[in-house]
């Protein structure tokens, strides 16, 4: 017997059909409401001049982790962060472990 189960998105402003979840926080809280196109862009044009006024608070979306705690790098990451500190004019290996140093760097600017 074949199953198909679908997922319908309900846009959480108009009730309409929803394509995306948009994820923002405020006041120290996150949010998740789904909407269609329209209203997504809608909404980050509104949150345009506020952005691009604020500062990015780097401590909620660093993952937070246990003093020593150790997390492996995906392949394709780590590729993209050696092609990024190559560019910055960072030393790095080919292949092996990435400093530190250098993860953070990465992160921070991305």
């Amino acid at each position: 017997m074949a199953k198909q189960i679908q997922e319908i998105l309900i846009d959480d402003l108009d009730g309409g059909e929803a394509t995306q979840t948009v994820s923002f926080a405020i006041d120290g809280s996150s949010y998740e409401i789904d909407l269609s196109d329209v209203n997504a862009k809608k909404l980050r044009e509104n949150l345009a001049p506020f952005v691009a006024g604020a500062r990015r608070d780097l401590s909620a979306s660093a993952p937070k982790r246990r003093r020593g705690a150790t997390r492996a790098l995906s392949r394709e990451k780590s590729a993209d962060i050696r092609a990024w500190a190559k560019q910055q004019g960072h030393t790095v290996s080919e292949r092996g472990r990435i400093a530190r140093e250098i993860v953070e760097k990465y992160e921070a600017a991305h």
